[in-house]
């Protein structure tokens, strides 16, 4: 079903940088761009020390609709986030060529940030950004109508005050939440969702779990309804999407392993997917967010039991829904090095946890039970050992070179797009980073994650091009 990957153009120093925690293909520490303009211009030469320039760490984009007034050319939003004073944000109006400079180092109307994400609405210069404050841990949403270079024309909180008791960071030992990012509905077909905002999140199920450091067993997801309307105050309803049982994985692991994904049809059905660090999960709202199915497990065949981390989702049309993931083929904890990295007779990798990416499909996503159709979407091993899941909490030993997850997007002939990073292959570095010890399978060898891209060369003959709306 999948073509062959076509590895990145971009250079190796670029290629380094990608175990880092960027989520696109960006030079991570270069930011949007060196100081005097044109990417990684002020790097310091050394392939493993490339400088810090404005932006540097999370980064996220987006597109626009075309512009009519500018060629038919979208607008592209663009934000990187800085340890202080937070999200810098900038745009391009020519494909990305340029971007406008200096960048606006203060895009979020809060200081102090963490982990910021982008969506653009289908106009030539509206955008959407949120953020965690790391006073409350909310999920702070802004809206911009200059094409993503202020924020300012409206601000509204994903987290609703029933729910940050659970969810909030309001004492230094609450567990608080993992969110994902913002998702704006951009249906074609006039139903009444058009322009909702939504936010999907995982946190602990109550005020008490969280206090006393419990799990983030429980999915939410924020619905703003009135954000559309352009008022400069909008609000979010938040809704529980399934929180796991005690004892389950979800409980045990949570159920972020590293961040829940959403994603919406184009009839405004809104499907959200999370991981327990075993399986993958699936639900899906007909109602704008209200009420939610039965989680389905996504994954199958002999994925059932292994590791299972990093999932995505991207839909389309009326219930097309595609989900990706890195699978394993050990069971146990992603994070245990004793269950993925054990100690192999032969002093290799040859042992250890061998994880895939994975593909799952599905044509009828908002029915009370979807099938799901499971493709493995790479044609080697992209990664052996351990993956870490614990963002910032991942210590010197844990492996997250993978960074923390990687996308797939549906194109406007249905077709799956997944980009992903893979570290199989020993750095070139290796004979400077870890002399003598450049093999492939060597356990000591320095390697890198480069970005892969792979798509489907045909799309799914099934996929239903008429729906009826979300209610």
């Amino acid at each position: 079903m999948f073509g062959s990957f076509l590895p990145s153009l971009w250079s190796l120093s670029n290629h380094s940088l990608l175990g880092s925690r960027s989520r696109h293909c960006y030079a991570i520490n270069c930011g949007i761009f060196g100081s005097s303009g044109g990417g990684c211009v002020n790097n310091v030469g050394s392939p493993t020390n490339l400088g810090v320039a404005p932006g540097g760490g999370d980064a996220d984009i987006a597109v626009n609709a075309p512009d009519p007034n500018n060629s038919g050319i979208p607008n592209l939003p663009f934000s990187s986030l800085t340890l202080a004073p937070g999200v810098t944000a900038t745009h391009s109006t020519n494909r990305a060529d340029v971007f406008v400079t200096p960048p606006n180092v203060v895009a979020a109307l809060i200081p102090g940030d963490d982990r910021m994400w982008l969506d653009a609405v289908n106009d030539p210069a509206t955008v959407y950004t949120s953020y965690h404050d790391v006073a409350t841990f909310n999920i702070e949403v802004q809206r911009s109508t200059n094409g993503g270079l202020t924020y300012v024309s409206g601000i509204g909180e994903g987290i609703d005050a029933d729910t940050l008791p659970a969810a909030g960071s309001l004492a230094p030992t609450d567990s608080a939440n993992v969110a994902a990012q913002i998702k704006v509905d951009h249906n074609s077909h006039r139903c009444s969702s058009l322009g909702n905002l939504y936010v999907a999140f995982v946190a602990p199920d109550n005020a008490t779990e969280n206090t006393n450091t419990g799990p983030l067993r429980t999915v939410y997801v924020g619905v703003s309804t009135d954000a559309k309307q352009g008022v400069g105050t909008f609000t979010f309803t938040d809704h529980k999407v399934f929180t796991s049982p005690t004892g389950s994985p979800g409980a045990t692991n949570g159920t972020a392993n590293i961040f829940p994904a959403l994603a919406i049809d184009d009839f405004g059905h809104v499907y959200v997917v999370w991981s327990d660090n075993t399986n993958v999960f699936f639900s899906a709202s007909s109602d704008e967010g209200s009420t939610w199915t039965a989680p389905v497990r996504v994954n199958s065949a002999g994925t059932v039991g292994n590791a299972n981390v990093f999932p995505w989702v991207a839909a389309d049309a009326g219930g097309h829904v595609v989900v990706t993931w890195l699978g394993a083929n050990h069971s146990g904890n992603s994070n245990n090095a004793a269950a993925m990295q054990p100690t192999c007779a032969d002093g290799t990798t040859n042992c250890w946890a061998q994880w895939n990416v994975y593909m799952a499909e599905t044509v009828n996503g908002h029915a009370a039970v979807p099938s799901f159709a499971q493709h493995v979407a790479s044609d080697h091993v992209v990664h052996s050992g351990t993956v870490c899941t614990n963002g910032t909490g991942c210590s010197a030993g844990d492996s997250r070179s993978l960074a923390d997850f990687f996308q797939v997007a549906l194109d406007p002939a249905h077709r799956a797009n997944i980009s992903y990073a893979d570290d199989h292959i020993a750095s070139p570095l290796c004979t400077q980073q870890s002399p003598g010890h450049c093999a492939n399978n060597d356990p000591q060898s320095y390697r890198v994650a480069v970005p892969y891209f792979t798509y489907a060369l045909k799309a799914n003959k099934k996929i239903a091009t008429t729906d009826v709306c979300a209610r």
